[in-house]
């Protein structure tokens, strides 16, 4: 029960309105969509943040990634993919997107995505949700603010897959939700990382199961928002162009309409996304 505990409380100190994942019932939903598929009402998903984060520096991330692999776990995210390893080319009207992802911890998210991506169906669609220092968060057919459309593959929605080897760095891809096991098709990019990371609490003998020391090592190495850790599904991590996250999430945002309502003056596209192999 200490981690329902510790992760309930450090993320209602997030909370302000954003959202993009969906998460477990002792946690706050990141991201909001609705899950018509499963007969539940209207829904945004949106990830809740906003105040404890701080900006990621776009230098430090590109330097970041040929060092991963030392930071001592077999099982740690953010590094290359392998020759031959399946990656994404996510393609946006500001740039290209690289990610690699982890079937073996999250295979229906992981095939949910790469079909969405395969069949077309993230052409044309907008990041609705752009919240800089936290999340950039799309794959709502429906391009509507709220992010209150898409579904999975499955046609209905899809249990989390936690894991206590795949975290919120800087640069993981997750599922965005209404609630607990509504995965649909909306996705974030993680681009934040929290003001005052709780490693002292993470540290404890008691929490290391859910955050070894390597992962807590990372955190404070490189970043991100282990406030969201096992309340939504972790399921890729960005490999290259972090400096286009970083720019996406930059853009000037219009006046909301509604609390929490944080979209991009002019649209930013995901023109397509090409699956395909990572050749070194």
């Amino acid at each position: 029960m200490r981690i329902k505990t510790f992760l309930l409380a450090i993320l209602i100190l997030c909370l302000s309105a954003v959202a993009c994942g969906e998460r477990p019932e002792t946690t706050q939903n990141p991201a909001s969509e609705e899950q018509t598929s499963a007969g539940s009402p209207e829904a945004d998903q949106n990830i809740e943040e906003e105040e404890e984060q701080t900006p990621a520096d776009s230098a430090v991330i590109s330097e970041t990634y040929p060092q991963l692999a030392n930071v001592g776990t077999e099982n740690l995210q953010i590094a290359y993919p392998a020759e031959g390893e399946d990656i994404a080319i996510i393609k946006t009207s500001m740039g290209d997107i690289k990610a690699r992802f982890f079937p073996e911890y999250a295979p229906l998210a992981v095939e949910n995505f790469l079909t969405h991506s395969k069949n077309g169906y993230y052409n044309d669609v907008i990041f609705h949700r752009v919240v800089s220092d936290f999340v950039i968060q799309g794959g709502d057919p429906n391009g509507n603010p709220p992010g209150t459309g898409g579904e999975s593959i499955y046609g209905e929605p899809f249990v989390n897959e936690v894991s206590a080897n795949l975290h919120h760095f800087i640069g993981a891809l997750a599922m965005a939700n209404s609630g607990a096991d509504t995965n649909g098709s909306q996705f974030y990019v993680v681009q934040g990382t929290r003001k005052d990371l709780p490693i002292e609490e993470m540290s404890s003998p008691d929490m290391a199961e859910y955050f070894p020391k390597d992962v807590i090592t990372a955190y404070e190495k490189f970043g991100g928002l282990p406030p969201l850790d096992y309340g939504y599904t972790v399921f890729g991590q960005v490999f290259e162009g972090m400096d286009i996250v970083n720019e996406i999430a930059a853009v000037e945002i219009r006046e909301p309409s509604y609390p929490g309502e944080s979209r991009p003056v002019t649209d930013i596209v995901i023109t397509g996304i090409e699956v395909t192999t990572y050749k070194k």
